[in-house]
Formats: structure tokens, sequence, C-alpha cells
């Protein structure tokens, strides 16, 4: 069966990443790198096709991901990338990081001396600053120390330390505290990174911007810039714009069952949530919570069909979900629908689903499940 004809599936747009790449190339310094955030299945629109379309057609060196696994799928797709692992890995996978030519963030000299108790070779690193994201990383009270600090992890055997990173929490809103809070976290690691050289230490790296910061507050300091969200056309946080031309990525459809029409009265759904208060078209559509399609968006959500908002009623169950389609009297078995993405002139975003029911877009794009094929269009 061709995965488009299956009950539900993804559209994932490599002719909207590349625009979206190029758009985020603009924002940037022309010294600037993007370093391409793809960890959890490159947010959900699957890493193989992603990172190829970025490093293939797009020249992206630098890839991000969260732990080890990721990061030897990210060196099995494009042999030559630079590849980042932001979170933690057990340092007895020292060797792993090493042999599949990984760079490790390192978030304290204990970690630092273990990772080179368990390997023979070099480990090419980039030393996390905890400026105010209370996550992990080297936290000190001020920039001096945290560069000496910084000075003694480099005289560790096997480490070699090739930059400086931080996290900002709160790059995402416009509020005056958040703005100062945000200064603050650059000021911090940018004098870290000036003492450093002052000390006779020049880093390669110094990094500090994601997609929020990319979109709001970009710096020309920064030598990569962590595009996440922004590649994939969502907002760091619904509330602001993000820059023209950055849409959505993904789609997300399935196909009409069965359409009844019920009497007043009629019981939609499991709990029985739900009941008609007159007659009624009720259309059942092939998607549900084991899909990523969340239960909490039950008789909250919209899905579109044939260009028209139809509401979802009754509970969201496993792998179906109702929806009152009383207006739309074309509908029919076999009918496309759209839960994510455009049809017509109406669009429903990843970032209004989140909205719904009280989430981010992040969370919706990463929680559609594997079971969902992603058809890639190009």
């Amino acid at each position: 069966m061709k995965p488009y004809l299956k009950r539900a599936w993804a559209e994932v747009s490599l002719v909207q990443l590349r625009k979206n790449v190029e758009i985020i190339k603009s924002l940037n310094a022309p010294e600037t790198e993007i370093m391409a955030v793809v960890k959890a299945d490159a947010y959900g629109h699957g890493d193989e096709h992603i990172i190829k379309c970025l490093a293939n057609d797009c020249g992206i060196r630098y890839f991000a991901v969260s732990n080890l696994d990721e990061a030897i799928a990210v060196r099995k797709f494009c042999n030559d990338a630079e590849i980042l692992i932001l979170g933690y890995t057990p340092p007895e996978y020292a060797h792993e990081i090493s042999a599949y030519n990984i760079i490790q963030g390192v978030v304290s000299m204990k970690y630092a001396q273990e990772l080179s108790k368990n390997t023979p070779n070099p480990i090419r690193c980039h030393i996390k600053i905890d400026t105010g994201m209370g996550r992990i990383g080297l936290r000190s009270s001020l920039p001096e120390e945290c560069a000496i600090e910084i000075a003694e992890i480099m005289q560790t055997d096997k480490i070699s330390v090739e930059g400086i990173y931080t996290h900002f929490s709160v790059a995402d809103s416009d509020t005056p505290d958040n703005i100062a809070y945000t200064d603050k976290q650059e000021k911090f690691i940018l004098d870290t990174y000036d003492k450093l050289v002052s000390m006779g230490i020049n880093l390669p790296h110094i990094h500090f911007m994601n997609s929020a910061a990319t979109c709001y507050r970009n710096s020309s300091r920064s030598t990569l810039s962590r595009a996440g969200i922004i590649l994939y056309g969502l907002h760091p946080d619904i509330s602001l714009d993000i820059p023209d031309g950055l849409a959505p990525v993904m789609e997300l459809k399935a196909v009409i069952s069965q359409v009844k029409t019920v009497g007043a009265g009629t019981c939609i759904s499991y709990g029985r949530t739900f009941s008609a208060e007159d007659e009624m078209r009720v259309a059942t559509v092939t998607i549900g919570y084991a899909d990523g399609y969340s239960r909490l968006l039950s008789s909250k959500g919209e899905i579109l069909v044939h260009g028209k908002r139809c509401k979802i009623i009754g509970r969201v169950c496993m792998d179906q979900l109702m929806i009152d389609v009383s207006d739309v009297p074309q509908a029919e078995s076999g009918d496309i629908v759209t839960l994510i993405g455009r049809d017509g002139d109406d669009i429903i975003t990843a970032d209004e689903l989140a909205s719904l029911y009280g989430t981010i877009g992040y969370e919706v794009v990463c929680g559609i499940s594997k079971r969902v094929p992603r058809i890639y269009v190009d």
C-alpha cells in the first residue's frame, strides 16, 4: 500500500524547509552559521530526509542533537557533518563519541574527567555554561571564575575544547523583565569568552542564539545560530510574530471513513460527553491519540473539510475521532481532511492546536507518532 493511501499521514514540504533556511540565513550575520537542531526525529518531521535536505540542498554543516543515538543517526546520513550533543552522554560511551567524531557538551570538570577515563582518544567538546536556565552547565557567580574553570577543564587529558555555549530561557518574551534577564545571560557568556581571550585562549565557537534569539535579538558575536523550531516554521512563542516567509513544513492529514445522520439525543464517543441537540451529520475520521492527535482536543479542536472548519464532537479515541459535518453537505467517505495545514483559504497550525490545550507547538509536532508515515513533498 502506498503511504498516501493509509489512514493518516504527515506531508513534509522540503520546498518550505529550504525557504525557511534561506530566511534564517538572512537574519544572521555573514560570520554566523546555522546549527540545525534535529533532535527528537527532527522535531517529529523525520530525521533522515530533513538532515539530507539541510546538508545537501541548503549547505548546513552544523547539527545539534539531544543524545548519542541521534548523533550517530546524523553521522549516518551526513558523513562530514559537525554534530553537537547538547545533552548528557553516559561516560562509558566516550569511546563511541570519539569514534564517530561527535562533539560532546561538557557541563562540569567532573564530567570531563569521567569522559577522559573512558576513551583512549581525544574527545571534541563544547562547554555548556548555565547563565540562568538552571538546567545543566558550569555555574559561576562571575565570568572571571567561569573562565578559570573552563581553562582548568581544558587541561584535562583527551578533552579538546572547541567552544562555549549557553541557552536562553526567556528570549521568546518581550516583557522588560525578561529582556533584561536575557541581556544578563548574554553579557555573562560574552564576558566569559572575552576573559578567555585575555588569558590567551581563543576558541573557535561561542554560541547562544536559539530560535527565539535568532528572530528577536540576533547577535553577530554568536558564531552559530541554533535554529530549532523556526526551522520547521513554528513560533518560539505564539504571542510573538516570526519573520515573514517562515511557514510550517508539516501538514497532518487523514480521511473520513463514514458519514452518518444522527437524531437529537444521540451520544457520541466514550463517556457520553457529547449529545446531539438536533439532527446532525457526523463524520468519523481515521486518526486518534495513538497517532499523536491529543485527547485533550476532545470537543475543542477543529478539522478542515473541503476548506471549512468542522468541530470535533465527543472524545478523541485511540484511532478515530468524530466531527460535525452538518455544514459540509458534500462531505463523504474517502474525503481527505486536514488536521494541521491549509485547505482552501483557511489554515490550522500546530501552534493553534497547542493553544487549545495549554502546550506549545513543539510538543504537538514532536508528538505525532511513528505509525503516521511521513510523505516528503519536493
